[in-house]
């Protein structure tokens, strides 16, 4: 009797988790196919020379030598340069919306239609928000040009037509899409904040930029590393922006690695030269991920 128990109880367990493998299988099946698959198929195709429309019997081993024409790749150093260059949107974002954040959750009445305003670019099309800039920032017809010629600019820059202003105009814009969504994040960091510690520091004597020093950083530390990681990464996914309004131009002066990456893989069609980018792309990534998480022990306090 206590032996047919025991078995019943081992045949609901195991139906228990057969159920369980039933409802993960899905999701499972497409991370492998959709994810894990084409990771390890891109790290392989990096030792290659291959075109993929040329078929699977067109593969030949490359060695290292993708990795050492890379380094010796003006366009791909020069687009590397220009992703770290493009990690200086995501202080600057932290501090203005941080900035934001808290006039909007300290003073400022009806919050919740502030933080539409702010967050409708982050979930406008980029497509879209992309269109709009590219006529604001017409050298001869936009807006901006013509507010600057009606104050006594003489040549005002021609924006995303020039060299030199090409890459701090798409900046400008990435600033203006994260804004929304880096304020949605720090508002309910402010607002997790115990009020003691604020009515502590007024008992005390502290004025606002102690308060702000003291308290109000410490405690949204954990929010504002997790925006910088994931807003540093999100620099080096740059791609929609670049596609839509420069193409990489003028003179690879707006190129960043995905950029080139997919010029390399779809109208160049060196499959196993891009898969070498997307392998550099990738520890580039994981070692800075790797210092910030190393880093944060000394200035995030949980």
């Amino acid at each position: 009797m206590k032996r047919g128990k025991k078995l019943a109880h081992l045949s609901m367990g195991a139906r228990e988790q057969f159920a369980g493998y039933l409802f993960v299988a899905p999701l499972m099946i497409g991370l492998i196919v959709l994810t894990l698959i084409p990771v390890v198929a891109s790290l392989l195709l990096s030792f290659t020379n291959w075109n993929f429309v040329a078929g699977i019997g067109a593969i030949e081993f490359a060695g290292l030598n993708n990795f050492v024409r890379l380094f010796h790749d003006d366009v791909f150093m020069k687009s590397l340069l220009n992703n770290l260059i493009f990690i200086i949107t995501v202080p600057i974002t932290l501090v203005v919306s941080l900035i934001l954040a808290i006039l909007i959750d300290k003073h400022v009445y009806f919050k919740g239609a502030f933080k539409v305003i702010y967050f409708l670019p982050y979930i406008s099309s980029v497509v879209a928000l992309a269109m709009v800039w590219q006529v604001l920032f017409h050298p001869s017809l936009g807006p901006v040009n013509n507010f600057l010629m009606s104050i006594g600019f003489d040549n005002p820059p021609k924006w995303l037509a020039d060299i030199d202003y090409a890459l701090p105009s798409l900046m400008m814009i990435q600033v203006w899409i994260m804004l929304g969504y880096n304020i949605i994040i720090f508002i309910a960091g402010l607002q997790s904040i115990p009020k003691d510690l604020y009515e502590a520091a007024d008992i005390d004597g502290a004025n606002t930029w102690v308060k702000f020093r003291s308290i109000t950083v410490p405690c949204i530390s954990p929010t504002t590393f997790f925006l910088l990681v994931t807003g540093i990464i999100g620099t080096f996914k740059i791609f929609d922006l670049i596609q839509v309004l420069t193409q990489g131009g003028p003179a690879n002066s707006t190129s960043v690695i995905v950029y080139e990456l997919y010029d390399t893989a779809f109208n160049q069609l060196k499959t196993g030269y891009a898969s070498s980018m997307a392998l550099i792309l990738f520890l580039i990534c994981l070692i800075i991920t790797g210092l910030q998480m190393l880093a944060q022990k000394k200035w995030v306090n949980y």
